[in-house]
Formats: structure tokens, sequence, C-alpha cells
């Protein structure tokens, strides 16, 4: 279950990693067919935006890398928590406001890995 676990978090850090680059570097190539519904015109005047919160999802990527280096298991477990948590909500947050996509490739993840870290305590 630990080695599920870590997997799931490490897909988690990496989907965040390709948030970051995107937002921040490609926001107006990658970002136009990420959020194909969105118009044209909206890239160049939402970069800065964009870039801001690619910086955001990378500070959960390096929250979700620094669990894997702490080594005293209930500081792992808490800190995994709190940043799956973390992207969870922006994931519902995300869904609601931009495209329902979100939900499936952050929410749910994060959420199933919540579960499986909090079955794995008890």
């Amino acid at each position: 279950m630990i080695l599920t676990i870590n997997i799931l978090i490490g897909l988690i850090t990496i989907i965040h990693l390709y948030i970051l680059w995107f937002e921040m570097f490609a926001w107006e190539t990658r970002g136009r067919k990420v959020f194909k519904h969105f118009p044209d015109d909206l890239f160049p005047k939402t970069k800065t935006m964009a870039a801001n919160q690619g910086l955001y999802n990378g500070f959960l990527a390096a929250g979700l890398i620094w669990s894997f280096l702490i080594e005293n298991i209930e500081w792992k477990t808490n800190v995994s928590l709190f940043f799956l948590s973390c992207v969870a909500i922006a994931g519902i947050y995300g869904a609601l406001t931009a495209s329902k996509k979100i939900f499936f490739v952050q929410t749910l993840p994060a959420s199933i890995t919540i579960i499986l870290i909090i079955l794995t305590r008890f």
C-alpha cells in the first residue's frame, strides 16, 4: 500500500510540475490546447495571471516532493495529507470555475491518495 501511495504522490507531483511549466512558460501555446473553450484573445491578456497560478502549482509540487524527504512517518503523513488536501481543494475550485476536467486530473487522484493514506494509518 505504501508503494501505491508513493507512486500516486509521484504522479500528482509530476502533474503539478507540468501545470507549472505550461502556466508559467507555455500559456499562450500549450494553454490554448488545454483550455480550448477560452477565447484566443484571452491568453495574452492573462499571461501574468497564469504564471502566478503556475507558481502556486509549483509550491504544491514542492510540498509533495518534500514529503518524500521526511523520515519521521508522522510528519511525512501530515505533510502529505496537507499538500494533497491543497491539491484536492484547488482542483475542486478549478473544476467549478475553469474546466470540469480539472476534477479528474487533480481532485480525484489527490482524494484517492488521501483515502489510502488514512486507511493505511488505521
